[in-house]
């Protein structure tokens, strides 16, 4: 991070260099329209790179806060402080509502639904005489800190740039959170997000909420820099450009929001004095070459420039689990042999095809039970039943007495039962250690705000050391810092049911935990779970492979074609002619 603060003291200084070396007024003011731009581009970020969130109307959210201030200080003569905190909670206001409907889109209809709202925006401060229609508001005053009047660009610089910087460390300070941990799960593992008890929801229309607001302050600042406002800045063409200095820079990485601002903001002002000498007519040809460029990039480097600069930067360190902690507050341990899962006639039907008949089984405390039978035979789906990401067509499931087969999974891990998936679902691009405290999101408290501000220390550092006390738990200690993509699928598996350990659960369900492992995996997973049978957890087990199962689990419940077809103990179920039929097609 040294190289990057070395700039950042670099850019303060810039305006107060003596001459020769003074900078003139032309290249202020471009690096003003860099850090506006950087602070929208900023929160593109957080909702686009890190959320999966695609959004074309930021722009309108940008007019929102200049109008807001640019209204309430010429109508008025409220403070222009005073205004940015109107505009904010104004902005907020109106990022609820359309966040609320917006952010429950998914695909394409995700990006468009943000052009609509923010052509809506456009056309609504054109169109509203209080506003001055497409002329706009005028007279705008000039902001004021400490008594020093920041009417000139060279002034309000800095400024500027310590909001970007301020941008620059809330986002960071929130992605190394507990809430940072779940918005980064938002991009491809909503399902295992939820399973682990984070709001999705919610957690969408947070960091929309949050990139709106960061948009605002843009326009706070670009109204009092230019001193007038008109609906032209706060188009959809604006929006696109943002959208497209996010991903310019690396949509998916903090420190290139602000260069992918500052190559297009660069680029497009020397295109439009070059392109019109060498054509020989006006005209806005500058898009052109935008659209050249971005299907280059694209093609070339989808990651956008930031990747191929921080090669020249040494890599921060990773989020480090302390060495020691107050411990967390763990589950009472049920009675042994108390009934934890009771499954009562459950039927799941997909318009005319059963999935599975009227299944019944119970899970009893301290067992290990597994669930198993050939592929397709409606196990994952019975799993599915149990951990709420199906609801039942019919009969009940009960949990320690109380049923839950109405309850969603954020509501089921809440209870006290955590779970692996068939196909395993990890960030990839986290260390081990950050995947593993994903698992315990609901035994933290604090939110977005007091992680923005880093007043979550004491509350991350026992989440943080409860995860690493999970991941020696199953062995993978000298993988706790290593990036979760770069395991062997063997490990990755581990790494979830670490995880899934993390929820302090009373029941462990596991979904074909030993699907494509080696048989030495099989026997060191095999290891594991008896291990956590001895410390008292109870497992459910979804599994195919007999042999895995045969040595390990208390009893056996097996499913052909959706129907429970056998249980009973290991040697009762190995010798059931139904079994035996199921697995081998018959004997002879």
């Amino acid at each position: 991070m040294k190289p990057l603060w070395c700039f950042l003291i670099v850019l303060f200084v810039l305006p107060v260099l003596p001459h020769p070396l003074h900078v003139s007024e032309y290249w202020i003011t471009l690096l003003n329209y860099i850090g506006l731009y950087s602070i929208v581009a900023l929160g593109l970020v957080l909702l686009t790179g890190v959320g999966g969130m695609t959004s074309f109307g930021q722009a309108a959210f940008v007019g929102v806060g200049a109008y807001a201030t640019a209204y309430l200080t010429t109508q008025f003569g409220l403070s222009p402080w005073l205004a940015l905190l109107v505009g904010i909670a104004l902005t907020v206001l109106v990022a609820l509502v359309i966040g609320a409907v917006t952010m429950r889109l998914s695909g394409h209809f995700l990006p468009l639904g943000t052009i609509a709202w923010g052509l809506s925006l456009y056309y609504l401060f054109g169109n509203l005489e209080a506003l001055g229609k497409y002329d706009g508001i005028n007279g705008i005053p000039a902001l004021s800190v400490l008594g020093i009047s920041l009417q000139s660009g060279r002034s309000i610089y800095y400024l500027i740039w310590i909001v970007v910087l301020v941008a620059v460390v809330s986002i960071q300070n929130l992605l190394n959170s507990r809430p940072g941990r779940a918005i980064r799960s938002l991009r491809g593992a909503s399902v295992m997000a939820e399973a682990m008890g984070v709001n999705t929801a919610w957690m969408r229309v947070v960091i929309f909420v949050y990139a709106a607001v960061l948009a605002a302050i843009s326009g706070f600042l670009y109204a009092h820099l230019q001193r007038a406002v008109n609906p032209t800045p706060f188009g959809l063409n604006h929006g696109i450009e943002y959208l497209f200095m996010a991903v310019v820079g690396g949509v998916g990485h903090v420190w290139g929001a602000i260069l992918g601002a500052a190559i297009l903001t660069i680029v497009q002002d020397y295109l439009q004095s070059l392109l019109p000498m060498l054509l020989g007519e006006s005209g806005n040809f500058e898009i052109i070459v935008f659209g050249i460029l971005m299907v280059a990039l694209l093609q070339y480097a989808r990651r956008g420039v930031w990747p191929f600069v921080a090669r020249w930067f040494p890599r921060g360190p990773h989020v480090q689990a302390p060495e020691q902690a107050e411990p967390l507050p763990r589950r009472a341990k049920p009675a042994a042999g108390e009934a934890l899962l009771v499954v009562d006639g459950v039927r799941k039907q997909f318009g005319g095809l059963v999935a599975v008949n009227d299944v019944s089984f119970e899970v009893n405390a301290g067992q290990i039970v597994a669930l198993i039978g050939p592929n397709g035979a409606g196990k994952s789906t019975t799993f599915n039943l149990v951990t709420g990401v199906l609801q039942a067509t019919r009969g009940r499931i009960h949990f320690r007495g109380e049923r839950i087969d109405a309850l969603s999974s954020r509501e089921i891990v809440k209870r006290g039962i955590g779970r692996t998936f068939q196909h395993v679902k990890l960030l990839p691009s986290m260390t081990v250690l950050e995947n593993v405290a994903i698992g315990a999101h609901l035994r933290g408290s604090n939110g977005v705000w007091r992680s923005v501000a880093r007043l979550n220390a004491a509350e991350e550092a026992r989440l943080m050391f409860d995860a690493a006390e999970q991941i020696r738990r199953v062995g993978l200690e000298q993988h706790m810092y290593d990036e979760a993509g770069s395991l062997a699928l063997g490990q990755q598996r581990i790494m979830e049911i670490a995880r899934a350990l993390c929820c302090d659960p009373t029941l462990l369900l596991l979904d074909e935990p030993a699907a494509g492992l080696r048989y030495r995996e099989k026997q060191q997973l095999a290891d594991l779970l008896r291990k956590l049978q001895a410390d008292g957890m109870s497992v459910l087990l979804v599994e195919h492979d007999m042999d895995f199962v045969m040595n390990l689990a208390d009893r056996l419940v097996v499913m052909e074609f959706g129907t429970r077809i056998a249980q009973g103990l290991p040697e009762e179920v190995q010798n059931d002619p139904a079994v035996v039929e199921a697995y081998l097609g018959g004997v002879e």
